[in-house]
């Protein structure tokens, strides 16, 4: 993910991520070059490590935490040349509300990573969300089509570019044309 924005030009660029956790994604395209980044997060659980890891890096001045859910709040986050979602897709119920949250908000590049649907990576995310269940935890994980999370960014104008795979993860990389 960070590769792909590297090599198609970080530098002075605006970052969104969405589902940034404590901003390790972040922190290393502000490290490339990106000028700043703001992270969306629904969990405020993140927030005094994410405020430790960017002071130690001394990029507290450039990273922005705000807490909300995009599909539910749209007007949290604006517009940034990058949109990145790092294994954020399989914690949404409605994965194509989510994608397009975030490709309306790309200007130039949209990254996200999602589970592949395998049958061990949709056996394992099943016996999670069994013990979730059993732990009476609101939180639950999905396996989405891969081709219909792409197809979701791209009817908001975004095209692929790139897209890897490893056992259970696999990234997109979609661009909007110049």
């Amino acid at each position: 993910m960070v590769g792909f924005l590297r090599e198609h030009g970080v530098e002075g660029a605006s970052v969104l991520e969405i589902g940034g956790g404590v901003g390790a994604i972040q922190v290393e395209l502000l490290e490339a070059g990106a000028a700043r980044a703001t992270n969306l997060e629904l969990s405020p659980e993140y927030e005094e490590e994410a405020a430790a890891l960017a002071r130690e890096h001394g990029l507290e001045q450039r990273v922005e935490r705000r807490l909300g859910d995009v599909v539910q709040a749209p007007a949290l986050a604006g517009e940034a040349d990058a949109v990145v979602m790092h294994r954020v897709v399989c914690c949404y119920p409605d994965y194509d509300a989510l994608v397009g949250a975030a490709a309306e908000r790309a200007r130039r590049y949209l990254v996200l990573s999602f589970p592949r649907p395998r049958f061990v990576v949709r056996a394992g995310l099943g016996a999670m969300n069994l013990v979730a269940r059993l732990l009476r935890w609101e939180y639950r994980t999905w396996v989405h089509p891969p081709g219909a999370i792409v197809a979701a960014a791209e009817r908001r104008g975004l095209t692929l570019a790139a897209e890897s795979s490893g056992r259970v993860w696999q990234v997109a990389a979609l661009e909007r044309a110049a």
